[in-house]
């Protein structure tokens, strides 16, 4: 057989036996980023940190209180007042002021000249049903800076999670890629089984002919029968791959059954230019959380500087009751300024600020560390790509090398100068250069996506 009639077989996909959904790559990543819960967290906590944003936003703001109580007391009781005389003023027409009216006696006694007669008294309270209400504002003017840096850290919880979006999108990408490379692979395989089998039943067929013809033994027909039945089973297990490979890649996308359309992936394979670490979002993560573990620590000491707030309001209160009427019924207003500051502590601020840089320097290790780890992790990936491409080059060589052996194998057979043991062995090196170029190509778009990923361009 030609070399090009080969290469145009292997890169063809048996028709598939089930009326599954097609779908090319692209629409299995579309599908699996739309239908994945892990994404759909990380939007949720997304949204969630803006609502967190917003609210810390609030802090910078007056707060108005309504306030308001109402209680019932059966409370009552009674006030006595004892009566009596009282003098009665009259104007001294030299001092131009009011002096008592009545004669003072030598050992300090007075004998009232005229008085005004004061009766005994009695007054009954009651408590009974007592309102209050009132409406308060509140403007912080000095919290020690903890509502900026509040709301500093809930922009960068904000951002982490739009990088945690990113990070599991790439990650979500990256195992669909190898749940349908998986297919993709399963398939040509089979494909390849296959016509490999053709090759076999065809020389079968020549061998029975020439054995009823006396030209071959039935040795070499039992030969060409146990590499059949090998072929047979080898097509079994590749059917039976492809379907739980399908399976599996309709698990990944979230359908209920999927089969890969494409067996190339040339448009895939393209380098991200000029890959930089502050790309990645597993980066960015770590980078916000050392900025968070800074913020922490001004966030500590503004528990132990001043706080100054502006206080303003209106209150209103109405019950009680004394001798049978309302004694309360009056509203008022008033405007203040609070003040507090923790001047003693023990030691408390100290030992909490450097708990707080503690945990700062240990963010900033971990990031360190990881940005070691990832520059390593980047140069495997594209040592991997190189060699990839390396890869599927010697083997499509190999390839057409085999393709060529088996069609001068076939042709020195036919003419009886070969042996048959010589042309199996042709069929079964084209048949694993065919699987060899299969899975350097599978190969090599994983690779391609792992470095994308290492790259932050995925």
């Amino acid at each position: 057989m030609k070399t090009k009639h080969i290469l145009l077989l292997l890169l063809t996909l048996a028709q598939p036996t089930l009326h599954a959904q097609e779908l090319t790559l692209e629409q299995a990543r579309t599908l699996a980023l739309e239908q994945n819960k892990d994404i759909r967290k990380s939007q949720l906590t997304l949204e969630q940190t803006r609502h967190d944003v917003s609210a810390y936003k609030a802090n910078y703001y007056p707060k108005l209180n309504l306030m308001a109580a109402d209680f019932y007391s059966t409370a009552k009781g009674d006030l006595s007042i004892t009566g009596g005389n009282l003098p009665i003023f009259t104007l001294n027409p030299t001092t131009g002021t009011y002096v008592p009216n009545v004669t003072p006696h030598p050992d300090g006694t007075y004998t009232l000249n005229q008085y005004a007669l004061f009766p005994d008294k009695t007054i009954e309270y009651k408590v009974q049903n007592i309102l209050i209400a009132g409406l308060q504002l509140q403007q912080p003017l000095y919290m020690g800076g903890k509502v900026g840096t509040a709301y500093r850290m809930s922009k960068i919880g904000q951002q982490m999670a739009a990088d945690n979006i990113t990070l599991t999108r790439a990650q979500v990408i990256l195992r669909t890629d190898e749940a349908y490379v998986q297919a993709v692979r399963a398939s040509q395989l089979a494909n390849v089984t296959r016509h490999y089998k053709s090759l076999l039943d065809e020389l079968k067929k020549n061998v029975e002919s020439a054995v009823r013809h006396g030209l071959r033994t039935r040795n070499d027909l039992m030969k060409v029968q146990v590499r059949l039945n090998e072929a047979e089973l080898s097509i079994q297990r590749a059917d039976n791959g492809y379907t739980l490979a399908c399976m599996n890649l309709a698990h990944v996308i979230g359908t209920d059954h999927a089969e890969p359309s494409d067996t190339t992936f040339a448009n895939f394979l393209t380098l991200a230019p000029d890959a930089q670490l502050s790309l990645r979002p597993e980066h960015s993560i770590l980078q916000h959380k050392a900025d968070l573990a800074a913020e922490q620590v001004r966030l500590t000491d503004s528990d132990f500087l001043p706080n100054l707030a502006l206080l303003a309001g209106y209150s209103y209160a109405n019950g009680g009751q004394v001798n049978g009427r309302k004694f309360i019924d009056s509203g008022s207003a008033y405007v203040g300024v609070t003040f507090k500051w923790n001047i003693l502590n023990f030691g408390e601020r100290t030992h909490k600020i450097r708990s707080a840089r503690a945990k700062q320097q240990l963010a900033q290790l971990e990031l360190e560390d990881a940005d070691e780890k990832m520059t390593l992790e980047l140069r495997q990936a594209r040592n991997k790509w190189e060699e990839a491409q390396t890869e599927v080059r010697l083997t499509q060589s190999a390839l057409q090398q085999a393709a060529e052996n088996l069609r001068l194998s076939r042709s020195n057979y036919d003419a009886g100068l070969e042996p048959l043991s010589d042309l199996l062995e042709a069929q079964a090196l084209w048949q694993k250069a065919a699987a060899d170029a299969v899975e350097a190509q599978c190969q090599q778009l994983l690779a391609h996506t792992r470095y994308l990923k290492a790259a932050g361009a995925l």
